[in-house]
């Protein structure tokens, strides 16, 4: 994918987006082709970093014992003990509502067990549950204040049943280039995950949340023609 034809796309998706009393969210959205997802090696489940916020704040939740408690209460957004765990485990709504209402669930690295114990079959299944990939997964002394910092800036990208997947990058009201600047952080690390990388990709959206998907590369085929 070239730069420029991201930043034609993203203009014209601005420009093709009625104003809204809010401000809407800029997605990408990318499909793929020539894989075989019941491959676990054709399958992706990447979290990537990007440079700049997405625009809104990312909850996080804490699942930890008495160790990090206090730790966990001044830098996450809620906090639950271990020696609540029993309560979750006997009311799947509950924890239906955080899997709702937050984005990351942080847990003390000891406690696995009882987590996937307690929350496991919900979270699960909405793939919540603490991941070592993006760093949820922590010691007793573990330093929340980065963590967080780097999880407000982390987005996960899976692609196991359908080959396509849609991207929450920025704000219309965030800085044009670091919008364009997350983009292209996604769609880097994606290619080299993928088995035959840039083979992989079949097109490239931009999108405002109530504007149309613009295609990535339509205009410069137009020119062409």
């Amino acid at each position: 994918m070239n730069k420029q034809d991201l930043i034609v796309a993203y203009k014209q998706a601005k420009e093709t987006s009625n104003k809204r009393n809010f401000k809407q969210t800029v997605d990408l959205i990318i499909t793929l082709k020539d894989l075989d997802l019941k491959k676990p090696d054709h399958q992706v489940d990447l979290f990537i970093q990007l440079h700049h916020s997405i625009g809104r704040k990312t909850k996080i939740c804490g699942l930890v014992g008495p160790e990090m408690i206090d730790n966990a209460k001044k830098e996450l957004d809620h906090v639950i003990d271990v020696d609540s765990f029993a309560d979750f485990a006997k009311d799947k709504k509950n924890v239906k509502k955080l899997a709702a209402e937050y984005d990351f669930f942080v847990a003390q690295a000891n406690l696995m067990a009882k987590v996937a114990q307690s929350f496991g079959r919900v979270l699960g299944p909405r793939n919540k549950m603490p991941n070592p990939k993006s760093g949820c997964v922590v010691p007793p002394n573990a330093n929340l204040t980065v963590l967080k910092t780097r999880l407000d800036k982390t987005i996960r990208i899976l692609v196991k049943t359908n080959p396509q997947f849609q991207a929450s990058v920025g704000r219309e009201d965030m800085a044009d280039e670091h919008i364009i600047d997350n983009m292209m952080t996604i769609y880097d690390q994606l290619i080299h995950h993928l088995p035959s990388e840039e083979h992989n990709i079949k097109s490239v959206y931009v999108k405002l949340t109530m504007g149309p998907s613009i295609k990535v590369g339509a205009q410069e085929k137009k020119d062409k023609k």
